[in-house]
């Protein structure tokens, strides 16, 4: 029997597009380590910069206060340099202040890597979980995946126990060590079929816990919210998306003008 010819298309599009990767933390190999991960899947075409944000930016996010320093000095070092560029994704696994100021102040798509973790995960299977840093870390991100409305698609996290800056610091053996184990007991012991990794800094890491939840085999997938991000970031720049300004997100500029503030 012959099989039927389906129609298709192959794309031509040569569109240039700039993405601006934020570290809102001042450790510049985390920065550095996120712009290597996407080597193999970054399309022609798309280049992706990365901004590590200046002193006195916190050297790791690990707290509500860390988060707010870093957004002021990340968000005060990006307008002046937001017009090179289409789109923005904030590197921080966490529903961090940054990302709605930048949706307000911008009018290019702005995504977090927790968020575009957790709507892949939810496309992809069924039960996230989360691989967490510290204890402190595991709360909060039970706290942002309710935030987000995925609580019901959820097993919760696990953490390794690790500070941010000791994904780095650490011998490399034990991190990965603790990294396999959180992930295993989330896909075994939790019911986890989607993994996504809780800190921009473990991005180099997704392989060893892909290897130990069985992704080769299809029993689970491990989602590094950096590289989603910047492909769903592309995607929407793509089709001519930009953030909506006739509501949550209308212009702070224009808000502040208005109050005859001259300064950020």
């Amino acid at each position: 029997m012959s099989q039927p010819v389906l129609p298709s298309i192959t794309g031509k599009s040569t569109k240039q597009i700039n993405i601006l990767l934020v570290n809102p933390n001042g450790t510049s190999f985390m920065t550095e380590a996120c712009l290597r991960s996407l080597e193999d899947s970054l399309p022609p075409y798309c280049t992706v910069t990365g901004f590590t944000s200046p002193h006195p930016a916190p050297s790791a996010i690990e707290g509500h206060m860390d988060a707010v320093l870093s957004a002021a000095a990340a968000i005060r070092a990006i307008i002046p340099i937001a017009h090179n560029y289409d789109a923005f994704l904030v590197a921080c696994f966490s529903a961090h202040p940054l990302i709605n100021a930048l949706r307000e102040e911008l009018t290019g798509p702005v995504i977090g890597i927790m968020e575009a973790s957790f709507y892949t995960a939810r496309m992809l299977g069924a039960r996230l979980g989360v691989v967490a840093t510290s204890g402190r870390s595991k709360i909060m991100h039970e706290d942002a995946i309710r935030l987000y409305g995925f609580e019901g698609y959820s097993v919760g996290c696990e953490a390794t126990g690790l500070g941010v800056l000791e994904l780095e610091t650490q011998p490399k053996d034990k991190v990965l060590g603790l990294m396999a184990e959180t992930a295993r007991k989330l896909v075994q012991d939790k019911g986890a079929d989607c993994i996504t990794l809780g800190c921009a800094g473990m991005t180099e890491m997704k392989a060893k816990c892909e290897e130990v939840v069985g992704t080769k085999e299809g029993a689970a997938q491990v989602i590094d919210g950096v590289a989603v991000g910047v492909q769903l970031l592309i995607a929407l720049v793509r089709e001519g998306h930009h953030t909506a300004k006739g509501g949550l997100y209308r212009s702070s500029a224009e808000g502040r003008k208005a109050r005859g503030q001259d300064w950020i």
